[in-house]
């Protein structure tokens, strides 16, 4: 890929959404640590800077080499990176009297490439505690707002813009015509990345990666490991040894119903069923952190002993996507904030001897259903919902035991299929029951109970970044609620998750 736009990363929580933006043009783009440029950047057409929490005041300024940038590709600092190019530059970047946060109408802007088809009015998004109070040495004020003059500016003799406001946010109106009149019409840069493209390049390079090699690939039925296996099977056909471990936290009936599905798709899959190995692994583990290692820990033996069973395999497949890929290294160089461990990334142990490869690590969720789609996979299994790699061990709070997964499994298949009667279920982005570790008291034909209490939950997202609670009808709740608490023996109340994230994640745990 020759065509390339380059993110340089300072930490903020903002960088994906630049990337999304870029890719919802049809151009490519990578992320990198802003103190990790690649040492070859002839392939970039254009770099943008993201935004940060850190202040280029403190003493920890994020300082990154620009040599070979600054002035030799078009560039684009937001944020963080329009105090930088000031604050370095000639320019005075100092603490703002009043915290800069939220909705802003552009007040003056300048007729200019950079904002055109964009007048005065334009709503933007801004997040910054500093300002930029005089602009660098031969900067052009491009746009201000009411409370911040200095809101974008050009460095003239360059194709250097700057911006305070943050583009990339649904709550910028125009950010996406920004971004494109940058990239588009300043950088030149094309817009010819689509799914048909990616599909045809990813199978050209895997055909010359791994040639007559054996691949075993562990799918799970969702999304990201159904198209990566489509892919693969493109690239080298019966060369690929698809393996389906059932760790016995699956849903209801998903172990048989996933082997089914994949019958018509011309794989090589073989169906492992390890429910007890998995079961007797977690007795009496608590700790979410310490559940998802044991079950990372079991699959790969469980994965090795079948691995081994093929004669002269050199390659394990991945599902791995790039939201993956981007929360394992943070803006700093080292690993990020862990909020959760990942399934797919973290290396395998030195036992295994295989390469990796992953076929998806450059797509987002989303990407990864177009791309599915132009290879025309079934809409049904395309539009599945994101399951976790630990399965429902981390929707049953505390202790896993086998009656507790055989009651989740059955509240769990009393929603999701009541979404899918109701139509609603691909208004969801994502949805299932938690266990909860808590009994309450009821009443059930006169008799007073003491059982189980389960969340419902069902959000809607773009790719999981961030995500808002489903507002789902009370009649459609009040009808599962009432068939939960009839249908599935020991529970007697049902509760509705109306947590958004953030500050809540997706998952409970």
């Amino acid at each position: 890929m020759q065509n390339n736009v380059l993110i340089l990363d300072f930490g903020s929580q903002y960088t994906q959404l630049i990337a999304r933006r870029v890719r919802e043009l049809n151009i490519y783009c990578e992320i990198h640590p802003y103190n990790k440029i690649p040492a070859d950047i002839s392939k970039f057409k254009a770099v943008i800077l993201s935004g940060s929490p850190n202040s280029v005041r403190g003493e920890n300024v994020l300082h990154p080499d620009l040599n070979g940038i600054r002035n030799k590709k078009p560039l684009l600092a937001v944020c963080y990176g329009a105090q930088y190019l000031a604050h370095f530059s000639g320019g005075e970047v100092a603490p703002s009297n009043t915290r800069e946060y939220g909705r802003a109408n552009l007040s003056f802007v300048e007729n200019d490439v950079f904002f055109d088809t964009i007048s005065e009015g334009s709503q933007v998004w801004m997040s910054h505690s500093d300002t930029i109070k005089s602009l660098p040495t031969n900067a052009k004020l491009l746009a201000s707002t009411h409370d911040v003059k200095n809101a974008a500016y050009k460095i003239e003799g360059e194709q250097t813009y700057a911006i305070q406001f943050h583009p990339e946010v649904y709550h910028s109106t125009d950010g996406k015509k920004i971004l494109e009149n940058f990239l588009v019409n300043i950088a030149k840069v094309e817009q010819n990345w689509t799914p048909d493209s990616f599909v045809d390049e990813t199978v050209s390079k895997l055909k010359t990666k791994l040639g007559n090699d054996k691949v075993v690939l562990g799918l799970s039925g969702g999304v990201d490991s159904s198209v990566a296996a489509m892919l693969l099977h493109k690239a080298i056909g019966a060369n690929l040894y698809c393996i389906f471990v059932n760790n016995g936290l699956l849903r209801k009936d998903e172990f048989k119903n996933v082997l089914k599905q994949y019958e018509g798709m011309g794989l090589n899959v073989k169906g492992v069923d390890a429910s007890d190995r998995f079961l007797n692994a977690l007795a009496g583990q608590s700790d979410p952190e310490e559940k998802r290692k044991t079950i990372g820990r079991v699959f790969i033996e469980v994965f090795d002993d079948e691995a081994n069973l093929i004669e002269n395999v050199k390659w394990l497949a991945q599902g791995t996507i790039y939201p993956d890929v981007i929360e394992s290294v943070s803006a700093t160089g080292g690993p990020s904030a862990t909020i959760k461990s990942h399934h797919n990334v973290g290396g395998l142990p030195d036992f295994m001897k295989l390469k990796v490869v992953e076929p998806l690590k450059a797509l987002f969720k989303d990407e990864v259903r177009r791309v599915g789609a132009s290879m025309n996979m079934d809409k049904a299994l395309l539009g599945r919902h994101p399951f976790p790699g630990p399965g429902l061990a981390i929707r049953i709070l505390g202790d896993i035991t086998a009656e507790k997964v055989r009651i989740l499994q059955d509240v769990d298949a009393v929603f999701i299929n009541g979404l899918k009667s109701a139509g609603l279920y691909d208004k969801v982005w994502q949805a299932g029951a938690i266990l909860l570790p808590v009994n309450s008291v009821g009443v059930m034909g006169d008799e007073r109970t003491y059982e189980k209490v389960v969340a419902l939950r069902a959000v809607e997202s773009t790719d999981g970044m961030t995500a808002d609670w489903v507002n789902l009808p009370y009649e459609f709740l009040q009808k599962t609620s009432n068939a939960i608490i009839n249908k599935v023996k020991g529970v007697n109340r049902v509760v509705y998750d109306i947590s958004s994230k953030p500050p809540a994640t997706i998952e409970w745990e």
